[in-house]
């Protein structure tokens, strides 16, 4: 972490700009909201996919953005037509469809690999909340998803509503589609097939399912009711292209994918800004690596960009960016992917990572604004920043879950809080309940 003195002056600086949290006195976040002040996207991170903490903590702030400064939207890194079930359970509407009667029954789409990323009992409580909230108000404050895993997903919700809106386009729309019929709704067989060219591309068809979609605009989003179902049929077309072009080029190179997918979720929420009117303010849940500037990270330097570099291009005044870190404690997470999740220990962090850096203030749990100019210059250098996705192997950590980042350039803020807790899926696994035993693991990394 460089020089004894440089050390110092970080912990100096941090102690004088972070302000303590006791997760109790309902203010604690005024200054938090005084900075965001008139934002009209505020990006909320979490630097784990599991973590109890980042996402009880994110409903606080979102619950306060929505009551006090009149957002109207959250959109998450969650696939579009699971996440616009949820939506009509909060808004109370079923746009051509019976809303579900209870938030666990609205989470039901999110079956998809990993399932506790949103079926947890922590969305459970926010989305309950949402549901009361537009009740006792009167609003249509909505839940997004912004994310292009659920080809197929997309796809049947796309002739679900041109079946019960137009027979012939539904007619259309099935043939180009059932070019995907083939590899028995199993995208990435799809992607290496194409994308190796053993088999042709499904390409052309979705892009013309979806110039018909998008011609088709106009005329129907101005018939009133019918309007947020086909936006959100067009968007599931949307969702349809973008993913048949990720699936085809995942197997070529990591960076190539990764900008695809997050060009998609910016792409999504411009859409999404559009349709909701010139006054929306929406707030979006996502990891730290796509919600932090990636042009402050060794990616960045790599030619990954992310949704926090192109919001903050795109909307430099009205966006700020809030990201959270974690010393040690707990995160479910699985060991591979399609295994089922466990509830594992979180090693202590690094030495020369932010995280170290932030425990050895011996403040405990706080947040940190980091736009006045001598946090930013305490914080300039690059230092180790942890990531923990679905997946979680502390045996490989330094190479799995450890980038360079400059925070200060990262994020608008960051909360820190020093020992997590697990979040709790809504079903529980054997490997689950069980846990995980600090001294099992090996003190080195």
């Amino acid at each position: 972490m460089g020089s004894a003195f440089n050390t110092s002056q970080a912990l100096s600086h941090i102690a004088r700009s972070a302000q303590p949290l006791s997760f109790i006195n309902p203010a604690e976040y005024d200054p938090l909201l005084a900075a965001i002040g008139d934002a009209r996207l505020v990006l909320i991170g979490e630097a784990s996919h599991g973590t109890h903490d980042f996402y009880r903590e994110r409903a606080r702030i979102t619950r306060r953005l929505i009551e006090e400064k009149g957002f109207n939207a959250v959109a998450v890194e969650g696939d579009w037509p699971d996440a616009y079930r949820v939506n009509r359970f909060v808004i109370g509407q079923g746009d051509g469809e019976q809303p579900a009667d209870q938030a666990f029954e609205a989470l039901s789409g999110f079956r998809r690999f990993p399932a506790w990323m949103w079926r947890n009992m922590d969305v459970l409580a926010f989305l309950e909340w949402m549901r009361g909230h537009n009740y006792r108000r009167g609003a249509s404050v909505g839940f997004f998803g912004l994310d292009l895993y659920s080809l197929y997903g997309s796809a049947q919700e796309v002739l679900r509503f041109l079946d019960r809106t137009d027979a012939e386009a539904a007619a259309r729309a099935r043939f180009r589609y059932s070019c995907f019929d083939q590899f028995g709704e199993d995208s990435q067989a799809y992607g290496y097939a194409a994308g190796f060219e053993l088999t042709q591309s499904c390409e052309q068809g979705v892009i013309e399912q979806l110039l018909e979609m998008r011609r088709r605009s106009s005329s129907i989003e101005a018939s009133g009711e019918l309007g947020n179902e086909f936006f959100s049929a067009r968007e599931n077309a949307e969702v349809v292209r973008d993913a048949e072009r990720y699936y085809r080029t995942m197997f070529g190179g990591r960076v190539s994918s990764w900008n695809l997918r997050d060009r998609h979720m910016a792409e999504t929420l411009d859409r999404l800004l559009d349709h909701l009117g010139p006054d929306s303010k929406i707030v979006v849940w996502a990891h730290n690596s796509h919600l932090g500037d990636a042009r402050a990270t060794e990616m960045g330097r790599a030619g990954e960009l992310n949704l926090g570099q192109l919001v903050r291009e795109r909307y430099p005044d009205t966006s700020f960016l809030l990201g959270f870190t974690t010393y040690s404690g707990e995160v479910t997470a699985a060991s591979n992917w399609d295994e089922p999740a466990q509830r594992k220990v979180v090693r202590r962090a690094l030495p020369n990572s932010v995280e170290s850096l932030f425990h050895e203030t011996g403040l405990g749990d706080f947040v940190l604004p980091l736009r006045g100019e001598p946090i930013r210059n305490a914080l300039s250098r690059p230092l180790l920043e942890r990531a923990i996705g679905v997946i979680y192997r502390p045996e490989t950590e330094r190479i799995s879950h450890y980038f360079e980042a400059r925070l200060a350039e990262q994020f608008d803020a960051v909360i820190h809080i020093d020992r997590t807790l697990a979040l709790i899926p809504l079903e529980t696994t054997v490997p689950w309940q069980q846990g995980e035993v600090p001294e099992t693991f090996p003190s080195a990394v």
